[in-house]
């Protein structure tokens, strides 16, 4: 395996833009002829890369790598959460598995509403504790993914067999796990099994030590035995629904054993003449990012230069509109009719940047949704996800988003299986008709129902060039997920940077409201804020509480001549690593 420098995409015949490196360590590409795997934990991303070396395909390498960041990423990684895995096929089809997590049977509008008609705090609230969870969709969505899609030349067993040695043997903990843990004790130790299993009864892991996680072993090793749905109706099944019952939770045995994976269509678009192959509702990732990009389109980008302020300014722009019709329009298409043909029509797009003016910021006030009534279904949504992307020999390519919501999810561990749970409750509307943290008077669009899944803003993406991938990506980091894709997609296209550098490149962030541009610290100039300031942008430093930096875009690039695959670890995430063959 050899380490690369840079990666040419074809057809973009004009000359490569100088770019000043990025204020973040920087990663040479990993160089494959044959496969690859990027995540965020090279435990995982060595995982799907020994399932490629038996024979597996990107399907099969997929879901050893997601089990796998079970064990050593649970800050994210599960198996009692949820997410989307988009698929290309080498025959050319592209698909979507939405394995989301849904509303239990007993969830009502007003559950977390207490009798003081105030959002509940702490615990039993939608964010921590025994209340918080959603029923998970992890292991049947890789199942299904595994089952209809894999080679069919390793075993189900064998692709969860890397993430049961990981947790039965140990892995060693990295400097940043063992930070991680601590910064999230507080909640951790609110849960007896919890604080047993991620905290050492309080006595904390430290980097280097080797982690056994011996309750989680056997919940894997009861998967390979039974199969995916000892889960949903098992052994594993029978523990989560008496933890349930015991503390006061929502989710029963029906609950799991009625749970159902959702294959979607994936959305389409062009840009320069790439195509942009994305996440349908009830994600509200693929509907912005396409919009952004049809709004982009009749700029010349490149000509304002990489890291100007006209193009900062006008990305800024884009996002704030497309953010504005999210802010209206999106939910569970499950639940509501989602009017996508109309959001991606060229004219409606077209017509939304009518009032754009590259010497002046727009209000967020004067952004208003372009298909009518106001319904605004914005949530609270938490950043802490994870992404990876992976590609085979022959072609076939996953990008998979998911989450347990927030960082160790609802801060509660099933005894017995070592399994960490959601609170992807959180991600619905918990009060309709209060005002959220940005003053949007939630709508219904979003509001709690048994079986819903609730809106996402995971775009785990391809992008193609006559009907080949040359891009997988995606990150994670809630509303900031669909601008750190974009950028990514961007700083690709428009200025032919090679995969490394478009990874590690500064991102900003514009949401609508509340109405500000955010930017990774240091990574603007003192004169390029202070030139947005002058056309009337509110600028402001990401917040340590929010991370410094923004996302983390695991990323495959695919020379079209050569077939060689490039894998981008990004450097924001230290344990982060491409793997490939």
């Amino acid at each position: 395996m050899k380490a690369v420098l840079h990666f040419l995409l074809p057809l973009l015949a004009a000359l490569v833009l100088a770019a000043p490196l990025p204020l973040c360590a920087q990663r040479a590409a990993v160089e494959a002829e044959h496969g690859l795997v990027v995540s965020c934990n090279h435990y995982a991303s060595d995982a799907g890369l020994e399932i490629l070396r038996k024979g597996g395909n990107a399907v099969d390498a997929a879901v050893a790598t997601g089990l796998a960041l079970t064990v050593t990423f649970p800050f994210a990684g599960n198996i009692g959460g949820g997410g989307f895995m988009m698929i290309h096929l080498a025959d050319g089809r592209d698909l979507v598995i939405d394995y989301r997590e849904t509303a239990p049977a007993a969830a009502s509008k007003d559950m977390y509403v207490g009798p003081d008609g105030k959002l509940i705090k702490g615990a039993g609230s939608s964010t921590e504790g025994w209340k918080a969870s959603g029923v998970p969709g992890s292991v049947a969505g890789f199942a299904l993914a595994q089952q209809k899609y894999g080679s069919g030349k390793v075993t189900w067993a064998e692709v969860v067999e890397p993430a049961r040695r990981l947790a039965a043997e140990g892995h060693l903990v990295s400097q940043w796990t063992a930070a991680s843990l601590k910064q999230w004790a507080k909640l951790l130790g609110q849960f007896d099994e919890s604080k047993k299993n991620f905290l050492k009864h309080g006595a904390f892991y430290t980097a280097g030590e080797n982690w056994v996680q011996a309750d989680l072993a056997a919940t894997f090793a009861r998967l390979q035995k039974v199969g995916p749905r000892e889960f949903y109706e098992g052994e594993t099944a029978r523990h989560i629904a008496d933890a349930m019952a015991k503390h006061g939770g929502n989710i029963t045995l029906a609950d799991l054993k009625s749970y159902k994976v959702a294959e979607r269509t994936p959305l389409r678009g062009k840009y320069r003449g790439y195509e942009i192959v994305t996440m349908p509702p009830p994600s509200s990732g693929g509907i912005a990012l396409l919009q952004m990009f049809g709004m982009l389109e009749p700029f010349d980008v490149a000509a304002m230069g990489y890291n100007s302020a006209a193009k900062y300014h006008l990305f800024a722009e884009v996002m704030k509109r497309a953010f504005r019709d999210r802010a209206e329009y999106l939910g569970d298409p499950d639940f509501i009719k989602v009017p996508v043909a109309q959001l991606l029509d060229p004219a409606y797009i077209k017509g939304r940047m009518a009032d754009y003016s590259p010497a002046h910021a727009t209000s967020a006030t004067a952004v208003q949704p372009g298909l009518g009534k106001f319904v605004a279904s914005v949530p609270h949504e938490s950043t802490e996800t994870t992404h990876f992307s992976v590609v085979d020999a022959a072609g076939n390519a996953v990008a998979n988003t998911y989450t347990l919501n927030g960082a160790y999810g609802s801060g509660v561990t099933i005894p017995g299986t070592g399994i960490l749970m959601n609170n992807e409750m959180d991600d619905f509307t918990s009060q309709v008709g209060s005002a959220n943290a940005y003053g949007l008077i939630q709508g219904e669009a979003n509001a709690i129902a048994p079986g819903k899944r609730p809106l996402s803003s995971m775009t785990p993406s391809f992008v193609l060039k006559d009907g080949k991938i040359v891009l997988v990506t995606g990150s994670p980091g809630g509303p900031t997920i669909i601008n750190t894709v974009f950028q990514i997609i961007s700083n690709v296209i428009d200025f032919s940077l090679p995969v490394d550098q478009a990874v590690a490149a500064p991102r900003m962030h514009q949401q609508w409201l509340p109405d500000n541009i955010t930017f990774e610290r240091y990574n603007i100039s003192p004169d390029t804020i202070a030139a947005l300031k002058a056309k009337g942008q509110t600028i402001r430093e990401r917040a340590s509480y929010e991370g410094w930096s923004q996302g983390d875009g695991e990323t495959i690039a695919i020379d079209p001549k050569t077939g060689l695959r490039y894998g981008a670890a990004d450097p924001r995430r230290p344990d982060a690593k491409a793997s490939g063959y």
